[in-house]
């Protein structure tokens, strides 16, 4: 087991964002994590991090308790995110972003993190990766945002809904793209609220609901559990 949390809580005030998750995450596996608004998805992936730290419950990553390790060893630990809102630097092209990655996760010297950076743009596909920023598409800062994830060499890495804003044709672009991390033996965690990219992308699925797992399994299994469906319902209600 790559990931295992025990008993995760996370309490704001009197507000309880993630109660008593008990999650694992297997060695090379694509995980899906869904839920409603406010299901607290993004509040545990803040946890598994390190962007937070829990109230209560216990985090092991290769077998090692990491609950109250800082982001940035985790980082160098191998586990890597990307955020919602795409945090480029923006005065630096996209290739340097990648390269400051290498640099500051991987302690690499300036050297070594530059070629690194140019296998990294490969990997993404990311073209022309010495324009600005604002000369980026949506779909290209996306994968920009995954090139930094991956400047840390990550055994895990959790992708925070890097479908949004994207038209149909590059999210199947996306989907090849987590897969092919996958087969580099990277193991990948995906938030997301586009229904017909989890179906095509994960093998199992975890569904949250006010802050607790409620269901958990292969897609098919999950989409018509009659939990999961009210947990949908009532959002739409």
């Amino acid at each position: 087991m790559l990931l295992r949390t025990e008993k995760l809580t996370k309490s704001f005030g009197g507000l309880v964002a993630v109660k008593s998750v008990d999650l694992e995450v297997k060695q090379g596996e694509i995980l899906g994590i869904i839920g409603p608004n406010g299901a607290g998805k993004t509040t545990l992936t803040n946890l598994i991090s390190g962007v937070f730290y829990p109230t209560e419950g216990r985090i092991h990553f290769e077998d090692k308790d990491i609950t109250f390790v800082p982001a940035h060893l985790r980082a160098r630990m191998g586990i890597a995110r990307t955020f919602q809102l795409v945090r480029p630097l923006r005065d630096f092209t996209a290739f340097e972003n990648v390269v400051v990655s290498c640099l500051f996760a991987r302690g690499d010297s300036l050297r070594e993190a530059r070629k690194s950076a140019r296998k990294i743009c490969e990997l993404v596909e990311l073209e022309e990766p010495e324009r600005r920023l604002d000369r980026l598409t949506v779909f290209e800062l996306k994968k920009l945002e995954i090139a930094r994830a991956l400047g840390c060499q990550p055994k895990l890495l959790i992708l925070d809904e890097v479908m949004a804003g994207l038209n149909v044709e590059e999210m199947q672009r996306m989907i090849q793209l987590v897969k092919s991390l996958r087969e580099k033996q990277i193991t990948i965690c995906v938030i997301e609220h586009v229904m017909s990219v989890i179906s095509q992308l994960t093998d199992r699925v975890v569904v949250l609901d006010r802050g607790e797992i409620i269901a958990e399994g292969p897609y098919e299994k999950v989409a018509h559990d009659p939990k999961v469906i009210t947990a949908y319902l009532g959002e739409e209600a």
